[in-house]
């Protein structure tokens, strides 16, 4: 009969038997036990890299494969303005908001030959003559067909030292029925074209008959003293664009108010008269500085665009203000006072309510004036941040 051993004398003899499981042995269970430890730092130490790398190697297969789908493409130099999902017929022509065009830089010319239309559109005019003679017999409100000036061009070059812009802008003398009858550029000519096929190119906005450019205009971007933007809704009432959210300030050139005698008008001035017919604002109140030049290349209007800031009066002092009275009230019929801040400025343009009612000019104006107080890194990168979380 084989001797019996005790627990004690299994441990003097450094002997010790585990419990193994039925058809393993000991030397199993010690490999199980490492591949587990080894196993967890492996997944502690490596998983988290691992899964970077599959995540840069799967990018950089996407971008490989887009890579070799894309082919050669080609696209105009010029570009209308847009911000995310807002799409404007804006073209900046000069300017970029970060450096101020100087009045001593624009040079302005006025010809003498006044705009006729061609034959086959000097019709269009007449019927808005007769429309209007027909509104005051019946009692209606008549336009006033006041003198206004056509663009022949614009053209930018570079002063020679420190290439600063000089902005040569040449005038002709037309009126506000003119400017009527141009507008209608997709009215059907005799010959089934019409003055938009006929006279203007897409890749060229650039070149256009004057007759089709019967309008020059100011747009002010304008912000009080407390840093409040101030954008105004055109009235229902008004002929053109009504009910569209657009600039602070919006002036049309007249020939016969801003230019006295045979002088070229000055837009500095006219940018003056503005602020005072529409926000009951003087010259002292306020700085004021030239940002670009920009053209609506949808309906041919050209704009000077200014950004004016307000010295001392708060958005509750401009409020107060025009409760006294402004000369053209019934143009606007809302105003909004936002915090002139980038994020919150372009949140707003980008408002459901608001994206799709905007004046063609007014965002590139606001945009504008966002670079030219705070630098155009901070507002793109703001800019991307809302367009991305859209």
């Amino acid at each position: 009969m084989a001797p019996r051993h005790n627990g004690r004398d299994k441990i003097a003899h450094g002997v010790i038997n585990f419990p193994t499981l039925p058809g393993m042995g000991g030397i199993d269970v010690a490999n199980g036990v490492v591949g587990a430890v080894l196993g967890m730092l492996f997944a502690v130490l490596f998983q988290q890299p691992l899964q970077n790398g599959l995540y840069r190697l799967r990018t950089r297969s996407t971008r490989a494969v887009r890579t070799l789908r894309q082919r050669e493409e080609s696209s105009p130099a010029w570009r209308t303005f847009s911000l995310g999902p807002l799409h404007t017929s804006a073209l900046i022509v000069e300017g970029d908001g970060e450096s101020s065009i100087s009045a001593e830089s624009v040079y302005i010319q006025v010809l003498d030959e006044e705009i006729e239309l061609p034959s086959d559109m000097a019709g269009w005019r007449t019927e808005l003559e007769e429309e209007n003679t027909r509104g005051r017999t019946e009692g209606r409100t008549p336009m006033w067909n006041g003198p206004r000036y056509a663009v022949e061009s614009l053209d930018v070059s570079r002063t020679a030292l420190d290439e600063h812009p000089e902005v040569h802008l040449r005038l002709r003398p037309t009126d506000y029925f003119t400017f009527l009858a141009a507008q209608q550029l997709d009215r059907r000519l005799p010959d089934g074209t019409s003055p938009r096929s006929r006279y203007l190119d897409p890749d060229d906005p650039l070149s256009a008959p004057a007759f089709l450019q019967c309008s020059f205009a100011v747009n002010i971007a304008v912000v009080t003293a407390d840093d409040m933007v101030v954008v105004s809704q055109r009235s229902d009432r008004v002929r053109m664009a009504p009910g569209v959210w657009n600039s602070s300030v919006n002036e049309g050139m007249s020939r016969h108010i801003d230019s006295s005698g045979r002088s070229a008008p000055d837009l500095h001035a006219v940018a003056r008269r503005g602020m005072r017919e529409e926000l009951s604002l003087e010259p002292h109140e306020y700085s004021l500085e030239l940002l670009a030049f920009v053209l609506d290349t949808d309906k041919r209007h050209w704009s000077a665009h200014f950004y004016a800031k307000l010295k001392d009066l708060t958005r509750e002092g401009l409020q107060t203000r025009m409760s006294r009275g402004v000369a053209d009230r019934w143009e606007h019929q809302t105003i909004d006072y936002v915090p002139f801040r980038p994020a919150t400025v372009v949140k707003y343009m980008l408002r459901a309510d608001r994206v799709h009612r905007w004046a063609p000019l007014a965002p590139a104006l606001f945009h504008l004036a966002l670079v030219h107080v705070y630098n155009r890194t901070p507002v793109e990168r703001a800019t991307a941040q809302i367009v991305r979380r859209m």
